[in-house]
C-alpha cells in the first residue's frame, strides 16, 4: 500500500474510491461508459480498443495510408467506440447494447470504408460531389455530431449545428455577417471528402499525436505513475505549513500534465488530499478548491500539457518542444501563486502540516518507484534533440514497459500491457469527438471567411488598444469555456482572436497561448465550473462557492497570459538572459502581491485598503512602461514593510 493510501483506513480508501468514481461519472460524461452484462461484447470492444491503438503505434513510423484515408479510418473508429461504448440517454441500459447503437457503430465503420473504396474517384472528381458522396458526408457530419453530444455534451455539438445553419443561411444574415449561402450538400462534402473539415488540423493532431500521449499517460497509470507522485509530493511538502494543500497542488498539477483532464485528475488525487487538508483544518470548500486550480493547471504545465499543446503546435507549424518551452514559466508562475495563497492561508490560519511520523522518507519513495522518472526524463530529452512527437510517444511507451520492469512494484505483465492499450484508447475517445466536431466550426469559418469577420469585431470592440482587445478576448475564450471542452475552446477561439492580436505585433504563439489559458481556466469559472464541482463533490462543500474560491486561487492564470503579452521574455524564446530574467522576476512580484491581497494577509492580517493597494500594485507591474513598473514597486515594498513591522511590533507585545 502506498504512503498516502496509509494515512487512510482500509474503509475509508474503499468509501472515497467509491465516492470518488460515482462524481467522475457525474462531471465528466466519458467515464459514464458502459459495464457490458455479456462478457462477449466487453472482449469485443477490447479487442476493437487494442487493435486500434496497436495500428497508431505502428502507423507512427509506418505511416501505411495516405491523409485522408488515415484520418478517417480514426475518426471512424473513435465514433464506432463511442456508440458501443455510451448510451444516447441517461435512462439508457448501461449494461445492454441496443440495436440502435449496433447500426450507428457499423455506419460509423461505413464513413471511412467508402473512402478507402472511392478515394481515388473522390481524388479525381476534384470537389464535384457525387449523389453518394453527400450520402455519406451527411451521414458522417450527423454521426459525429451526435458522439460528439455523448461523450462531450451537447454544448459542443449545438455550436456546431449553429455554424451548420450560418453557412447555409448567410444570404439573409444582416450586415458583415451575410454571405453568398451554401447547400447542405456543398456544407456536409465539404466537411467530408477535404482535410479543412472533420478530417482537418484538429483530428490530424488527434489521430497522430494526441493519442499516441494519452496511451504513454495509460502506461505510466498502469505502472504506478501516480503513486510515485502521490507518496513524493508528501514526502517533500507534507510536514510544512498546510502541507496536504502543497501535495495537492504538486500531485495535481503532475496527474493534470500527463492526463489532460482537468475532471479525473481533481478525483484522481482529490480523493485522498482534499480528506488530509480538512483534517489539518482548510475548510471543505477552500480544500475542494486548491484540488481543482491545480488540476486544472495540468493543461498548461509541460512537457505533455494534456492535449491542446499538439493542435497548437500543428496550427502554427512550429515544433512541439517550442510551445512547452515558452509555456514553463508562465507555468511556474501559476503553481507559484497558487502555493503561495495555500502558505498565507495556512500561515493566517496557524494550519501545521502532518507529522514527520506520518510521512514516506524521500529516499524511499525514490528507492521504490524512483526510476519510474526515467521515461518522462527521456521524453524530455528526445523532444529537445529534435525527434518527432510521434516518435517520441512510441519510445517512451516502450521505454515505460521496460523500464517498469525493473522493480515488482512497478513491474507489468502481458495482460497490464493490454488493459493500458485499452485505456489509453478508451481516455481518447472524448478528445477525438471533440476535435472531429470543432473541426466541423472551424471548417465553417474556413468555408465562408467568418473567422476574419470574427476578428475584425474584437478589434472594433477593443477600440484600437491591446489591452482592451485582450479584455474582450479572455471574456470570449471564458465563456466558450463554460460549454466546451479546453480543446474545442481553444482552437475557435485562436481562430477569431489570434488574427486580431496579430495586428498589435502580438507574436502568434504568445496569441494562441493567450486564449489557451483562459479556455483552460474557464474549467474553474462558476456557474459551469466542472473541475470545481468535482472537487466540491469530494470535500462536500457548495459547488457554486467553491468555483469562486477556485478563482481566487487561480488569479495567478488570469494575470500571467497578460504579463506575457506585454513582456514577451516571460516566454523564454528569441529573448536574452536579461529580458527573460526581467519578466520573470515582475511576474513573480505581481503574483506575490495578487496572492497576498487575495488573502488579505502578507506578515500579518491586511485591511482592505492594502489589499486594494497590492491589487493595483500587481496590475501595475503587467504593464512595460517604467514609471507603472516603478509605482507597483514602491506600493509593494512599502506595504510589505509595514506588514512586517506589524507583525514584528505584534511579537514584541506577546512577549510582555
Amino acid at each position: 500500500m502506498s504512503a498516502s493510501n496509509q494515512m487512510l483506513t482500509d474503509e475509508e480508501v474503499r468509501q472515497n474510491e467509491s465516492k470518488a468514481q460515482a462524481i467522475l461519472q457525474e462531471y465528466d460524461k466519458e467515464a459514464g461508459y458502459r459495464v457490458f452484462d455479456k462478457k462477449w461484447i466487453g472482449l469485443l470492444v477490447s479487442v476493437i480498443a487494442i487493435c486500434f491503438a496497436l495500428y497508431h503505434l505502428y502507423a507512427a513510423y509506418a505511416i501505411p495510408f495516405v491523409t485522408l484515408k488515415h484520418r478517417s479510418l480514426h475518426v471512424a473508429v473513435v465514433l464506432c467506440l463511442i456508440y458501443l461504448l455510451y448510451p444516447g440517454w441517461k435512462k439508457a441500459s448501461r449494461k445492454k447494447l441496443s440495436l440502435l447503437d449496433v447500426v450507428l457503430a457499423l455506419a460509423s465503420l461505413g464513413t471511412a470504408g467508402y473512402i478507402f473504396i472511392y478515394y481515388l474517384d473522390i481524388v479525381n472528381r476534384g470537389g464535384i460531389p457525387s449523389t453518394l458522396d453527400v450520402t455519406f458526408a451527411t451521414i458522417t457530419c450527423l454521426l459525429v455530431l451526435e458522439a460528439s453530444r455523448r461523450v462531450a455534451g451537447w454544448e459542443l455539438t449545438a455550436m456546431a449545428s449553429i455554424f451548420v445553419a450560418y453557412a447555409y443561411l448567410g444570404p439573409y444574415l444582416p450586415g458583415d455577417f451575410a454571405h453568398r449561402g451554401y447547400t447542405f450538400s456543398d456544407i456536409f462534402n465539404y466537411m467530408y471528402v477535404t482535410t479543412e473539415g472533420i478530417f482537418g488540423d484538429a483530428t490530424a493532431v488527434s489521430a497522430s499525436f494526441i493519442i499516441l500521449f494519452i496511451i504513454f499517460g495509460a502506461f505510466l497509470s498502469k505502472s504506478g505513475m501516480g503513486t510515485l507522485f502521490n507518496d513524493l509530493s508528501l514526502a517533500l511538502a507534507g510536514s510544512s505549513k498546510g502541507g496536504p494543500a502543497k501535495v495537492g497542488v504538486i500531485a495535481s498539477a503532475v496527474h493534470g500534465s500527463i492526463n489532460g483532464s482537468a475532471v479525473a485528475s481533481v478525483v484522481t488525487t482529490g480523493s485522498f488530499t482534499i480528506p488530509m487538508m480538512k483534517r489539518v483544518g482548510y475548510k471543505p470548500d477552500f480544500a475542494a478548491g486548491v484540488e481543482a486550480t491545480a488540476a486544472v493547471g495540468g493543461q498548461i504545465l509541460p512537457p505533455i500539457m494534456g492535449a491542446a499543446a499538439f493542435i497548437m503546435a500543428e496550427t502554427l507549424g512550429v515544433p512541439y518542444i517550442t510551445i512547452a518551452v515558452a509555456a514553463l514559466i508562465p507555468a511556474i508562475m501559476y503553481y507559484f501563486g497558487l502555493l503561495v495563497q495555500v502558505h498565507l492561508r495556512a500561515d493566517r490560519d496557524n494550519l501545521q502540516g502532518l507529522t514527520k511520523e506520518e510521512l514516506p522518507k524521500v529516499k524511499d519513495v525514490l528507492k521504490e518507484r524512483g526510476h519510474l522518472l526515467l521515461p518522462l526524463i527521456l521524453l524530455v530529452v528526445l523532444l529537445m534533440m529534435g525527434y518527432t512527437p510521434t516518435l517520441v510517444a512510441v519510445a517512451t511507451i516502450i521505454a515505460t514497459i521496460v523500464i517498469a520492469a525493473l522493480r515488482p512494484s512497478s513491474r507489468m505483465g502481458f495482460r497490464d500491457v493490454l488493459q493500458a492499450l485499452e485505456t489509453g484508447v478508451r481516455d481518447t475517445l472524448g478528445v477525438a469527438a471533440a476535435c472531429a466536431a470543432v473541426g466541423i466550426t472551424v471548417g465553417v469559418f474556413s468555408l465562408t471567411g467568418l473567422g476574419l469577420k470574427l476578428a475584425n469585431i474584437i478589434l472594433m470592440m477593443g477600440s484600437g488598444s491591446l489591452f482592451m482587445t485582450l479584455l474582450f478576448t479572455m471574456i470570449a475564450s471564458i465563456i466558450l469555456g463554460l460549454g466546451l471542452p479546453s480543446i474545442p475552446c481553444y482552437i475557435i477561439t485562436a481562430t477569431m482572436a489570434a488574427p486580431a492580436l496579430s495586428t498589435f505585433g502580438v507574436d502568434p504563439l504568445a496569441a494562441h497561448l493567450f486564449v489557451f489559458y483562459f479556455g483552460a481556466i474557464a474549467n474553474l469559472t462558476p456557474p459551469i465550473a466542472l473541475a470545481a464541482f468535482a472537487g466540491a463533490g469530494i470535500a462536500g462543500s457548495d459547488p457554486q462557492r467553491t468555483g469562486w474560491i477556485s478563482c481566487k486561487l487561480a488569479l495567478a492564470g488570469f494575470i500571467v497570459p497578460f504579463i506575457f503579452i506585454y513582456k514577451p521574455g516571460l516566454l523564454i524564446l528569441e529573448s536574452s538572459v536579461a529580458d527573460i530574467a526581467f519578466a520573470a522576476l515582475a511576474t513573480l512580484l505581481a503574483v506575490l502581491a495578487l496572492a497576498a491581497a487575495t488573502e488579505g494577509f502578507l506578515f500579518a492580517k491586511m485591511n482592505w485598503i492594502f489589499r486594494l493597494a497590492l491589487i493595483a500594485a500587481g496590475i501595475l507591474l503587467i504593464f512595460p512602461e517604467a514609471i507603472l513598473m516603478g509605482s507597483g514597486l514602491g506600493i509593494m515594498i512599502a506595504i510589505s514593510v509595514l506588514q512586517f513591522m506589524k507583525k514584528r511590533n505584534g511579537i514584541k507585545t506577546i512577549e510582555v
